[in-house]
């Protein structure tokens, strides 16, 4: 069992930058895969960013490609999601993922979901 909690989101001017936190619970963090999906309001959830077990291994949807960096430090039980030059579409609520080891491009398969952190990038 793993429990997700996110922070760090927040009001922020278009061209700004947030670092979004993942903290976990649970002995195993380390042996999930963990991803960012985000969801705005009348839109379907989509996939953000994820990074595997060990952290050797990413996966960015080519909307945020270059803009946005996962990363986890496994003795803190935490993955991050740094978020820089943001614009307006990227306003959303923001969900943390944890899924198998065996990671995917998009991260089909998803575990545990966190409650959400909400992004809101003015203009």
């Amino acid at each position: 069992q793993v429990q997700l909690v996110e922070s760090g989101g927040g009001l922020v001017q278009a061209g700004g930058s947030l670092r979004l936190s993942c903290a976990a619970s649970g002995r195993t963090f380390s042996r999930y895969a963990i991803g960012w999906f985000r969801q705005a309001p009348g839109k379907e959830r989509e996939f953000v960013a994820a990074i595997n077990w060990s952290g050797g291994t990413t996966y960015y949807a080519d909307s945020v490609k270059g803009r946005f960096t996962i990363s986890r430090d496994n003795a803190k039980n935490t993955v991050y999601l740094q978020m820089n030059s943001l614009k307006s579409e990227d306003t959303s609520c923001y969900y943390c993922a944890a899924g198998p080891p065996s990671l995917s491009a998009t991260m089909r398969i998803v575990n545990y979901w966190g409650q959400g952190t909400q992004v809101t990038v003015s203009s």
